[in-house]
């Protein structure tokens, strides 16, 4: 068998390995929660009871749905300014300065750092802001976890959409320039028109990645199992609800918290799979 027969059986096999490990954690979420299923039906998600009580045990997951849309869809319009900005300054007009090599190289790091360290950034920054501001008397709330998650998610909407940016034809621009146009008006007819479609795919997976963020979120939103009727009351989301209340939970409640697991985690394969069929079409 030469190298290139096993090469092919190696990326054959990995890629098989992939699907497997999808279908193996749809399964597992969704065995586990066969319990709550049978108890609560599709009536769990539209059910705003968390109720541990025992004796009167009620869950449903319709707060920390609210929870989990309302902070990744704030996040997600607040991201959206900024990300297309930084993209358009990195990926056109300072594309090959040295200021542009090294703010690159501060959005990556700003990637890379840990969830839990932006949690406390925001527990000692934003949410003493807020409190100061009078919007939430102790700064915890969907708002202030909305902009933490906004400025985790800048660097990776803002990093997909600069390398878009880059990917339009120059000889587009060199035609337009020729024709007269300024830079801002290449960037305004040729650059953002070509590029709308991959910049949107890149906002549809940075939103995938806030509906699962999970610790810096804790940190800040307050966990009220409840339905938020502000944006800056207090609330939860469904990765936050897990992270706090699986390692004590057992019999119904454990099934539950996995239905809620179960539905994240369809929720976030459905966006994420809307941004890749955006981010095709865009190639």
């Amino acid at each position: 068998m030469n190298n290139e027969k096993v090469f092919k059986i190696f990326l054959l096999t990995s890629g098989i390995a992939v699907f497997l490990l999808t279908i193996g954690i749809l399964f597992t979420l969704f065995s586990n929660s066969i319990p709550a299923i049978k108890e609560y039906g599709l009536g769990f998600i539209f059910s705003g009871d968390w109720n541990p009580t025992e004796g009167r045990e009620s869950y449903g997951a319709m707060p920390f749905i609210v929870g989990t849309l309302l902070t990744s869809f704030i996040a997600l319009f607040i991201t959206f300014p900024f990300a297309f900005s930084i993209s358009i300054f990195l990926g056109e007009y300072y594309r090959s300065s040295k200021v542009s090599k090294a703010l690159k190289g501060l959005v990556e790091l700003l990637a890379g750092i840990p969830s839990v360290v932006y949690g406390f950034w925001g527990f000692y920054t934003i949410k003493p802001i807020i409190s100061s501001l009078g919007l939430n008397s102790q700064g915890y709330g969907i708002f202030t976890a909305s902009i933490l998650l906004a400025v985790m998610i800048i660097p990776y909407a803002s990093s997909i959409s600069t390398e878009i940016i880059s990917m339009v034809s120059k000889d587009l621009k060199e035609a337009a320039y020729s024709l007269g146009s300024t830079h801002f008006e290449v960037i305004r007819y040729i650059i953002i028109p070509k590029a709308s479609s991959g910049i949107f795919a890149s906002l549809i997976l940075a939103l995938g990645r806030a509906l699962g963020e999970t610790m810096a979120v804790t940190m800040v939103i307050g966990n009220q199992n409840s339905i938020p009727s502000s944006i800056f009351d207090m609330g939860n989301t469904m990765a936050s609800l897990i992270a706090n209340q699986f390692g004590e939970a057992d019999g119904i409640k454990l099934y539950s918290l996995i239905y809620v697991g179960l539905l994240l985690f369809i929720i976030t394969a459905i966006v994420n799979l809307i941004g890749r069929l955006v981010m095709e079409k865009f190639n």
